[in-house]
């Protein structure tokens, strides 16, 4: 089955605002000028959503939030939630990235509960996956994996999860320059797709869209999209130049 690739840039929390437009507009630029076959989503901080929309009119990414609240509003200081996001343009929202899950100890039960409200909102999610160096090394991979699809996807069913990308992410390979060999991540996609196989059905799991994040450049993002279940990737640093960003885009055809 034919997947369409999807690259996504998560831009974390770097840029001034007048270098994130003007590397939106280089991306914008080469979008709009060359024939590609990816979708592209790009993710800036969130004070420059609603400029980018703004600015952006016409286009040619998808706009993407890093993170969302689980909860619909309320007494939650410096919390953003998702009728925020979509009330500025926002269509894709990154949930449970393992820095999220790391540095803020955010707990699968509270991922599930962002899923649920980014779509309620109509905002399609990026679901983050992935296991540590520790657990890797101590062969707890599947078991970690399992855990995490099958808690964060908690009553979701198979029309719903068509509005969901999965982006496996090994953590020890996420800002250190360390890629999991095409071997090693093209064995963890196709785990992924087991397991959506067993949590649903075949045809659910071959439809499903799972992304390859974890020190993905311009060098190795063509090998690693020639892998037959790793359908694009969730960019980090290399999102952050904009000729890198479209040599990874240019290794989606």
């Amino acid at each position: 089955m034919s997947r369409r690739k999807i690259v996504a840039g998560n831009w974390k929390m770097n840029t001034l605002y007048k270098e994130a437009i003007v590397l939106a507009e280089a991306v914008n630029q080469y979008l709009e000028s060359h024939s590609h076959q990816c979708e592209v989503v790009i993710c800036p901080p969130f004070p420059y959503l609603s400029a980018m929309n703004e600015k952006f009119s016409r286009r040619h990414f998808a706009l993407g939030a890093q993170n969302c609240a689980n909860a619909e509003k309320g007494a939650f200081t410096g919390e953003t939630s998702a009728t925020m996001l979509q009330s500025v343009g926002v269509e894709k929202v990154i949930i449970g990235h393992s820095e999220r899950r790391s540095i803020y100890h955010e707990t699968d039960q509270q991922i599930n509960a962002k899923i649920k409200i980014a779509l309620t909102n109509g905002i399609k999610v990026i679901f983050c996956i992935g296991e540590t160096l520790t657990e890797r090394e101590s062969g707890k991979l599947e078991e970690v994996i399992s855990r995490q699809i099958t808690n964060g996807l908690q009553d979701i069913d198979a029309e719903t999860l068509k509005k969901i990308v999965i982006a496996y992410e090994p953590v020890w390979a996420i800002g250190t320059g360390v890629t999991a060999s095409p071997e090693q991540a093209q064995e963890a996609h196709a785990f992924v797709r087991r397991l959506i196989t067993k949590q649903y059905d075949k045809e659910t799991a071959e439809q499903i869209i799972i992304l390859y994040g974890g020190s993905c450049n311009a060098k190795n993002a063509a090998t690693l999209f020639s892998q037959p279940d790793i359908d694009g990737g969730l960019i980090g640093g290399a999102s952050l130049i904009a000729d890198d960003f479209i040599q990874i885009i240019k290794a989606t055809a």
